[in-house]
């Protein structure tokens, strides 16, 4: 087993390949070619410029010649922690500031922990014994010296590992409390300084019953004005628009072609472009990717084709608005009040509990269309394949994490590997494979798990993109916790001591079970060194994203469109990034009591990580929606579950320890921690399940009060209008569309973006690039840009709204400007 020594050595690879990554980051990002890369938030919020625009030198557009900003280049330190957290709510969102105190609630439970822990249980441990009981054959390490392994079985200093677990477990819920409280109040401020909103007033309603005789249309309309009629206002129905979304995929890609090639035109008016044109008749002109066939001109032809793609989508859209089959059995209705709209979304409509499915819309940019016909019946079929699915993916996924974990371990792999005999017995060598090898082969396994449980997710149904991350890091969770921490104890113990296991009695193997959990804390150490310390640096240097940016540019960039579609930051990764972070939880929270010496490991991951994601989400990430926290509750759960493992695994430990006259005290803490979650669900919840018809009652009487006069259903008319009726380019004629009973037309401006609607009278830019999402594009629902909050903690919700929708962005209150080039490029003190 990995020795102290090895630790060291792992450490030591993970901090030079940490400061490594960080120092290449910090040169990178001065660098003038790169400024889209490192911070592309500011580019998208129309806040900065490329710097390469206003030199006059050719070098100087790629290279950073300005000196001195190369003796300030870590700089980004201090600017990362420069805005305050109700700034990072202006300026990113609730959903990334929830995000940052995840961190900051774990330097909160573990620094004290880490001190406790490190100062009694230490000297406690290394002083009680030299592991003189356990039998020979059973491997051993130094770490395990300093664990609870090395007290002798009986012995009365059991005590203070129960008194010190009662004392953690009280500490970490009375954070978890207080946290629960704060964000808690953070969302319903956060909800309350939202201007106006379209989903403030919507829900959407699935699972409609089909009527002879009637449209899904006049169905939901005539129930809605029977069992609502006082509040009900107006609704969109939902198309299947599959083939139209391919159609507009296509045009759009040709009108991409086509201002590219008007471009060089204008470049160089004396010289027509053309381009060789693959015709569908093999006996004609023919060519090859461009490589052979009739030469044409390039902009004439791409016109043509543009024209013929608008023909096609114009039949396409007029057959799907006359066949009632393309009309799906959803509808997204809109009420003359929130107070209306919380009633309904919060409430059963039907006698059929399987009918009228009422709920809250999401926003329109996080909407998943492709799963909105989807019928009640096949949802609970699909819910049951996929948790079958995910079962099995769980428990079988652990068949080739055994067989890595077999082989990191050194006699495993001169088992199969006999010849590598001498290169393995180099210390060096011996110290990187069992300090470094073992980690680094369970991160690669982890890689590609994410995407699969994504799919899973939406199979499952779920319309929302924000319920499909929060789905998907579920699953990524439960897969970590049996896979990552239970499996890698299980698998280790059977390949380490499977010959001690065989030569002794049944009763024995309990005990050897339990010394196996504080064993398998250097597994661990080195877990959290390569995928807490080396992979959080390399977030920050973005190296993948570098790449990409720069190879599109070089290859596939033709318009300014396109090199803002290069210039795509992504978003916090919520499905992968959450479980990691509970299971760093989990581990600090096992092993503070078992092997303390873990602690600092984990302290150094959250203070690290959370220096990292500021600067990440001040300048790159730009969050797809906003959930206004919803996955809090999920992280509170979760982290009550590591209390109660912790619990449950210190028992077993101590019962193998003959510690009959202490393991008693600990069985009423696993009791305490479910009655403490349980007042917590009740208590906190529900601000983040449900809409209080009080709150909603207030923000329509001030309405009522500050804006007497506001045409709410013009607003709300096209709000969730389907994509297909924004579907050509703004400049090609309006497409008349019956939307509802209550508005028979709407001018639809045409757009080649599938992006969110915006009422007509409110014009807003169009949807940058920079939202696609990994989800095909014919399924999602863009939006221009994220909706405008005021948040301000240090004041009580206020509401503010105005007759006409300025055009949503988030505001940056922070005095300081973004941060920019001088006049040489270099990076100026005052930025952000």
């Amino acid at each position: 087993m990995a020795t102290l020594a090895d630790i060291g050595v792992s450490a030591l690879i993970n901090i030079v390949g940490a400061i490594t990554f960080l120092l290449a980051f910090a040169l990178l990002r001065i660098q003038p070619v790169n400024d889209r890369v490192y911070f592309p938030k500011w580019y998208l919020s129309g806040k900065r410029t490329s710097p390469r625009r206003g030199s006059g030198n050719f070098v100087g557009k790629f290279v950073n010649l300005n000196c001195w900003t190369y003796f300030t280049f870590l700089n980004w330190m201090p600017q990362a922690m420069r805005m305050t957290e109700a700034e990072i709510i202006n300026h990113a969102g609730l959903d990334s500031a929830a995000f940052l105190r995840i961190y900051i609630l774990g330097l909160k439970i573990f620094v004290p922990m880490t001190v406790l822990a490190l100062l009694i249980l230490i000297p406690v441990n290394v002083s009680s014994g030299t592991l003189f009981f356990l039998k020979k054959e059973l491997v051993l390490s130094d770490i395990d010296r300093l664990s609870i392994s090395n007290v002798r079985p009986k012995s009365i200093r059991f005590f203070y590992h129960i008194g010190l677990e009662y004392l953690f477990t009280f500490w970490t819920c009375f954070m978890l409390y207080k946290e629960y409280n704060y964000v808690a109040s953070m969302r319903l401020k956060f909800l309350a300084s939202q201007r106006r909103r379209a989903e403030q007033f919507t829900v959407v309603v699935r699972n409609i019953p089909y009527v002879s005789g009637r449209s899904i249309s006049d169905t939901v309309d005539q129930y809605f004005k029977k069992n609502h009629p006082n509040e009900y206002l107006c609704h969109q129905a939902v198309y299947n628009a599959n083939k139209f979304a391919r159609l507009v995929r296509q045009r759009d890609r040709i009108q991409n072609w086509l201002d590219y090639y008007q471009l060089k035109y204008e470049r160089h008016p004396n010289k027509k472009p053309t381009t060789k044109v693959l015709y569908p008749n093999p006996l004609a002109d023919t060519g090859c990717l461009g490589l052979c066939g009739k030469r044409v001109d390039a902009i004439e032809y791409y016109k043509q084709q543009i024209k013929s793609f608008d023909k096609r989508m114009a039949l396409e859209q007029e057959k799907i608005l006359k066949d009632s089959k393309a009309l799906l059995p959803v509808a997204f209705v809109s009420f003359s009040s929130r107070w209306g709209a919380a009633v309904c979304a919060q409430t059963t409509q039907s006698k059929n509990p399987t009918l009228w499915l009422t709920n809250w819309a999401p926003e329109p940019r996080d909407i998943y269309w492709r799963n909105l016909a989807i019928p009640f019946v096949s949802l609970s079929i699909r819910k049951l394949v996929i948790s079958l699915s995910v079962f099995a993916l769980v428990f079988f996924y652990m068949i080739p994490i055994a067989f890595v974990q077999s082989l990191a371990n050194l006699e495993g792999l001169e088992r199969v590997a006999p010849f590598l005999r001498p290169v393995i017995e180099l210390k060096f060598i011996k110290s990187f494979l069992q300090g470094f090898l073992p980690g680094l082969a369970l991160k690669i396994f982890l890689y590609i798990l994410p995407a699969v449980l994504m799919i899973m997710s939406k199979i499952e149904g779920h319309i929302a993109l924000s319920t499909l991350e929060r789905r998907t890091a579920a699953k990524y969770y439960y897969f970590m916790l049996v896979n990552v921490f239970l499996g890698s104890i299980v698998t280790g113990t059977a390949f380490q001591q499977l010959h001690a296991f065989l030569h002794q009695s049944p009763t024995q193997i309990p005990r050897n079970i339990g010394e196996t959990i504080p064993s398998k804390a250097t597994f661990f150490i080195t877990y959290i060194m390569v995928d807490g310390w080396a992979a959080v640096a390399a977030e920050i240097l973005r190296l993948k994203p570098l790449v990409i940016f720069h190879l599109k540019n070089m290859f596939l960039v033709k318009t300014e469109r396109d090199r803002e579609k290069a210039t795509n930051p992504g978003s916090v990764d919520f499905p992968e990034t959450l479980p990691s972070l509970q299971l760093y939880f989990l581990l600090g929270i096992v092993y503070a009591v078992v092997t303390p010496i873990l602690l600092p490991f984990i302290l150094v991951f959250f203070a690290f990580a959370y220096l990292i994601y500021r600067h990440q989400i001040i300048n790159v990430y730009n969050q797809q929606y906003e959930s206004a926290a919803a996955f809090w509750p999920h992280v509170h759960s979760r982290i009550i579950a590591s209390l109660l493992i912790s619990q449950l695994l210190l028992m077993g430990l101590l019962s193998t320890k003959k510690a009959a006259q202490s393991t008693p005290f600990l069985v009423v803490l696993p009791i305490l921690t479910l009655s403490f979650h349980k007042y917590c669900k009740y208590r906190f919840e529900p601000a983040f399940r449900k809409y209080p018809l009080e709150e909603a009652m207030e923000k329509d009487e001030l309405d009522k009060t500050t804006e007497p006069d506001i045409n709410l259903k013009s607003y709300l008319a096209d709000a969730y209008l389907h994509p297909i009726f924004r579907s050509f380019e703004e400049q090609h004629e309006s497409v008349e569309v019956r939307v509802d009973k209550h508005q028979t037309h709407i001018a639809a401006p045409i757009t080649s973006e599938l992006s969110s609607p915006t009422p007509p009278h409110n014009v807003s830019s169009p949807s940058p690039p920079h939202n696609v999402h990994h989800i095909p594009s014919q399924y999602a629902y863009y939006q221009s840009s994220p909706p405008q909050y005021s948040y301000n903690s240090n004041s009580p919700p206020h509401y503010t709204y105005h007759n006409e929708e300025p055009q949503p962005h988030y505001t940056y209150h922070n005095e300081d400007p973004p941060p920019h080039y001088g006049s040489h490029y270099g990076y100026h003190n005052e930025e952000l």
